[in-house]
């Protein structure tokens, strides 16, 4: 039993602990580059921190933590209305919140709050027929539009995906009639078909619907395989010009060690670096999908499905975007990329399924 214990841990934290050096790695090799100086500290102290809330969401009671989890929702709704007028601009949204030491980003601690709060809501709708599916949809819908509302104002879209990412991943688990995944393909092709009329026919009513700024980032996605990104460019230049062992040094990326830690990582250790990371990601998401099946209960297994879809998305997202085969929408590579809040949201979700596993 002890044996099977212990193998389990190194089974979850052997690949961890890789994909945290690989990143300390990186911010380590940028520390000469300007406005890069201190992330190799930073990105130390928030792995630290992240233990340490591992540790701690891993011995309190998982009852309490989704009884109260109502109560971090609406407080997390509350923030991401005050940062519209209280938060710092970056790179375009409105999004963090700056203190002298550090920066906060409520967007990614509801990812946490809304995981919770509709693995909640939904484990304690009842399901059978039809209409009480609806009701069910109906309320998943409904809790994550809010924070989404607010999100689309700063704007972040990529924040916006993951929250419904996590929305579908819940109602998956849930396991609604096959009908109602037809009825929201068929509204979901409707949208997209009124969208798409707008976009090509009527710029400037779509403008005034969703603003310039959200127009310009939905319209940077649509056509990402036509247009020039400096980002990009220097990111393929940087994995083209590597080799297997040896990097490119030199080769200057954007937004590197956040949206472009794959080009990065490649161009500072090698393209061992990125089979690595894949190798890692593989066993995680491998890990994951076991402890998925092995819950029982409804309430936690809808949590774990939030996750997973959550991690397995930004991977392929992040990684995409990184190769030039997917738009660039900002989403951090999980354990890789430089990012307090995004860091200690995922060691949150970690010392959860440590605690379910664990009761």
């Amino acid at each position: 039993m002890k044996k099977k214990i212990v193998l389990d841990k190194l089974i979850l934290f052997i690949p961890l602990f890789i994909l945290l050096l690989i990143s300390l790695l990186n911010m380590y090799k940028i520390r000469t580059v300007d406005g890069f100086e201190n992330y190799f500290f930073k990105q130390a102290l928030w792995f630290g921190l992240g233990f340490v809330v591992l540790f701690v969401f891993s011995f309190l009671r998982p009852k309490l933590i989704f009884k109260y989890s109502k109560y971090l929702y609406f407080i997390n709704v509350i923030l991401l209305i005050l940062v519209l007028f209280f938060g710092t601009t970056i790179n375009g949204s409105k999004a963090w919140f700056n203190f002298k030491y550090f920066s906060f980003q409520p967007s990614e601690l509801m990812k946490f709050s809304l995981a919770l709060y509709l693995s909640l809501v939904l484990a304690h709708t009842k399901k059978g027929n039809m209409k009480q599916e609806f009701k069910a949809i109906l309320k998943a819908l409904f809790i994550t539009l809010i924070p989404s509302l607010f999100v689309f104002l700063e704007p972040d879209t990529g924040a916006i995906i993951i929250y419904f990412i996590i929305m579908l991943g819940i109602i998956f688990v849930y396991h609604i009639n096959f009908k109602w995944y037809l009825i929201l393909g068929l509204i979901l092709i409707a949208f997209l078909g009124a969208f798409g009329y707008l976009y090509y026919f009527n710029q400037d009513l779509l403008i005034e619907l969703i603003g310039t700024s959200f127009f310009y980032r939905v319209d940077r996605l649509l056509t990402f395989v036509n247009q020039d990104s400096f980002q990009l460019d220097r990111a393929l230049i940087s994995i083209g010009t590597s080799n297997f062992f040896t990097g490119s040094n030199g080769v200057y990326i954007p937004e590197a060690p956040t949206d472009f830690i794959v080009a990065l990582s490649i161009s500072n250790l090698g393209i061992i670096s990125f089979i690595l990371i894949l190798l890692c990601f593989f066993v995680l998401d491998f890990y994951f999908l076991v402890q998925l099946n092995k819950i029982k209960k409804l309430q936690y297994k809808m949590f774990i499905a939030a996750f997973l879809a959550m991690f397995i998305f930004a991977q392929i997202q992040n990684i995409g975007m990184n190769l030039g085969i997917l738009p660039i929408i900002g989403l951090p590579l999980p354990f890789v990329s430089y990012g307090g809040t995004n860091i200690i949201v995922y060691f949150m979700f970690l010392g959860i399924l440590v605690n379910l596993k664990k009761n």
